[in-house]
């Protein structure tokens, strides 16, 4: 494809060399650019690509995208904002496969992951070929694969979209990050409608103020971005978006809407409501617990209702959806006590999963977690004190400290929980940690162990290392099965 094709949906405001240069490939990573990619250099908060010019060249590179001249013979496009242009190039690169699905997009702090898959059960149940792509990775086709990223770069999510045009998808249902909004990984998709869950305390080391987060998590709101929003109205963001003039849905469990649930009755499995659906009702018996997960089948619902999808389908799509990876998700049991996993890493995440089981704990609430290094530090003492307050036993402990010192996370931590109670312990070894929680249960008491979910490794310092929480328990609990 010649660069002067992929030019066309861009604001340029200088080409330097010949637009007819054939490209070949995509790339931003100087160690990843083969013979015939065009170069995006990207000024970004480590290193400034632009500088990376002379070996990019060498490599074999084609053209390159940039925002200010750089030391080479190849062709160069000058834009004002080299993010912007990558997710246009992108798009024409692969075909404007988004152009040729309906694309469903769902931000907000925490429900993303369990909302899409919510919607992909309804969609499929109702015969829709439906294509998801999150935190979680991507899912399509019987094909699963890990992306890295909660939203991926442009050029990643152009090639997997063009991927499931090709394998017949109709739906892709997109988790939609407040960074990805933030970096204009989405500019040009029009979504068909887009879904916003909550936004609470998250990525401030990032944005600095919630006010700034907020606004990023607004930029999918636009009538240029989505024909549709399907907005929870229980959140000040969610009714204040309302008003920016794109055509909305409602739903809510504790302020007027559009969509609502009454009756809600739970248990540690499951939760049962009826289902109002602007003024359609039918009862729902979903297999996750918490009324946080009712939140989320509503939003789903609200969504699949405006998609043309009947009252029956949905309802049965919500109860057909088992668990979802590390959502809230049972992994087994030891001496009568119950074990769950949850992603819960924020304030907001960790006291929702918590009040979700501890209604049902006839012995003790144990809640397993750390927080993350090099992030948010304020919301450390936060989940502390969640933790101390409704929990019977904390057990604090190691979870992708990257460069910190985990020890010093934990003492961070530490400050909140001792506020409210002393029945907590440090154990920094996570593993160690998990295995002292599991000794210890009695029955009746229900373990939650938060902050990974459905990751697989610990980040210590420029390493992953393989971790699943998931496993270490399972072969914990048959280890100890045997004894």
């Amino acid at each position: 494809m010649k660069l002067s094709d992929l030019l066309k949906e861009c604001q340029v405001e200088k080409t330097v060399g010949d637009e007819s240069v054939e490209i070949t490939g995509l790339s931003i990573s100087s160690e990843s650019v083969k013979k015939g990619d065009l170069f995006f250099c990207i000024d970004g908060e480590r290193y400034d690509s632009h500088a990376l010019a002379k070996e990019v060249t060498a490599a074999g590179a084609a053209a390159f995208v940039c925002e200010k001249p750089v030391r080479s013979p190849c062709p160069q496009v000058i834009v004002r904002n080299v993010r912007i242009a990558m997710s246009r190039i992108a798009s024409a690169f692969y075909g404007n496969p988004s152009r040729k699905l309906k694309v469903i997009g769902v931000t907000g702090t925490n429900g993303k992951t369990t909302t899409i898959h919510m919607l992909a059960s309804i969609l499929e149940h109702a015969g829709k070929k439906v294509g998801m792509i999150g935190t979680l990775g991507v899912e399509y086709g019987g094909k699963v694969a890990a992306c890295g990223l909660t939203t991926p770069d442009p050029i990643q999510l152009h090639s997997i979209m063009s991927d499931m045009v090709q394998a017949g998808v109709e739906y892709v249902l997109m988790e939609v990050s407040a960074h990805a909004l933030y970096y204009h990984k989405v500019n040009g998709i029009f979504f068909t409608a887009a879904i916003f869950t909550n936004c609470t305390r998250d990525h401030l080391d990032f944005f600095g103020s919630m006010g700034r987060y907020m606004q990023a998590k607004e930029r999918l709101f636009k009538k240029e971005t989505c024909e549709f929003a399907v907005l929870n109205f229980d959140d000040e963001l969610g009714r204040k978006i309302a008003k920016s003039g794109v055509p909305f849905l409602s739903y809510a469990l504790d302020n007027p809407s559009e969509v609502f649930a009454v009756g809600i009755e739970e248990d540690l499995h499951g939760v049962r409501f009826v289902l109002n659906l602007s003024d359609e009702l039918y009862e729902i018996s979903l297999k996750l617990t918490g009324r946080h997960n009712v939140s989320n089948a509503i939003g789903a619902a609200a969504c699949a209702r405006r998609l043309g999808i009947g009252m029956e389908d949905i309802a049965a799509g919500l109860e057909a959806l088992s668990s979802v990876e590390g959502r809230l998700e049972y992994v087994g049991s030891y001496e009568g006590g119950d074990i769950f996993v949850d992603f819960a890493h924020t304030p907001d995440g960790l006291e929702k999963s918590l009040n979700a089981l501890n209604p049902h704990a006839e012995g003790r609430l144990i809640c397993l977690f750390g927080c993350g290094g090099n992030r948010d530090k304020d919301k450390r003492e936060i989940m502390g004190e969640i933790a101390g307050q409704i929990s019977d036993l904390t057990i604090l402990t190691s979870d992708n400290p990257r460069y910190e010192e985990p020890y010093d996370i934990i003492m961070d931590i530490e400050q909140g929980v001792r506020r409210y109670t002393k029945n907590y312990v440090s154990v920094l070894d996570r593993r160690e940690a998990t295995e002292y929680a599991i000794k210890n249960l009695k029955k009746g008491d229900i373990l939650l162990v938060a902050g990974k979910g459905g990751e697989k490794f610990l980040e210590v310092r420029d390493r992953k290392i393989p971790y699943d929480d998931k496993e270490v328990i399972r072969f914990l609990l048959a280890s100890l099965n045997q004894i």
